[in-house]
């Protein structure tokens, strides 16, 4: 706990109002960059990382969609389950994924902060995924039995 304490920093560090006027090239509202000087106008506020992030969620949101949809299949005619078991393992991975947000939320607030969460999360997610693509080429190579 004390890891995630002393990781937390304040998002916005408010230094006190200078006499800025109008046409300042600084923001009028105190907040400063990541060198704690004071914020350019024409620096913040802008919509880049909006656009990062809507473009990874729409990915993420595509990879889900695309594996739970064609999940059923793969395991009654790839792997020769039964559909009931298939139907089984595709609502546990349903499952899986909408609670893994929940961990890794807990995770984040109290051990290790919003960097490691990310730092470990993503080589688990990344390697989960490979393992996936893998499977559908040739699921002799990974699976154990």
């Amino acid at each position: 706990m004390e890891a995630a304490a002393a990781e937390e920093r304040p998002l916005l560090h408010l230094q006190p109002l200078l006499n800025q006027d109008v046409g300042s090239e600084y923001t009028s509202d105190g907040s400063v960059d990541i060198n704690n000087q004071p914020a350019l106008k024409h620096n913040t506020g802008n919509w880049r990382a909006c656009y990062m992030i809507l473009g990874v969620e729409f990915c993420e949101c595509v990879a889900f969609f695309a594996i739970a949809s064609n999940l059923v299949t793969y395991l009654t005619t790839v792997l020769h389950e039964s559909k009931v078991a298939a139907a089984r393992d595709v609502s546990a991975w349903v499952g899986a994924c909408f609670l893994a947000p929940l961990i890794g939320a807990f995770l984040a607030d109290t051990y290790l902060g919003r960097y490691w969460t990310m730092v470990v999360s993503l080589p688990v997610y990344t390697i989960g995924d490979a393992r996936a693509h893998g499977l559908s080429i040739s699921p002799d190579i990974l699976l154990p039995w």
